[in-house]
């Protein structure tokens, strides 16, 4: 496993009809949902350090911390990054920013976990 401070990612998405608070029932507004850019920032996550784990491990989800900060309409393009910050033992945390042409989205922070894929299967299957 070779995850060191500074590995990143990025997406960009344009907000459609299935990324919205009104589809997605969080909400009864046509904007990206905040559910969606949860999502959004953490699939960055798993990119960001995937080619760095070990063969058979993965990495899941833990804590959240998000601040959705403005509304994105339908069409508009919304850039998604998150960079490794803190690389404790198995303990990976991840700040991450998201923007459209005119102002920060949203930001937060991630937390993830390196686990032994097999095993955790495993144990979640019981």
């Amino acid at each position: 496993m070779t995850l060191v401070p500074g590995l990143r990612a990025q997406s960009l998405i344009m907000v459609e009809m299935e990324d919205t608070a009104k589809r997605l029932g969080s909400g009864d507004v046509p904007v990206l949902a905040t559910p969606r850019l949860l999502a959004l920032a953490e699939a960055a996550t798993v990119r960001a350090v995937e080619e760095h784990l070990a063969p058979g491990q993965t990495s899941v989800g833990t804590r959240v911390e998000l601040e959705h900060l403005a509304a994105s309409p339908l069409g508009t393009h919304v850039q998604i990054g998150v960079e490794l910050v803190e690389v404790d033992g198995r303990r990976l945390a991840f700040a991450f920013e998201a923007h459209d042409k005119r102002t920060v989205v949203g930001r937060g922070t991630i937390e993830r976990v390196v686990v032994d894929r097999a095993k955790f299967m495993a144990r979640a299957t019981r």
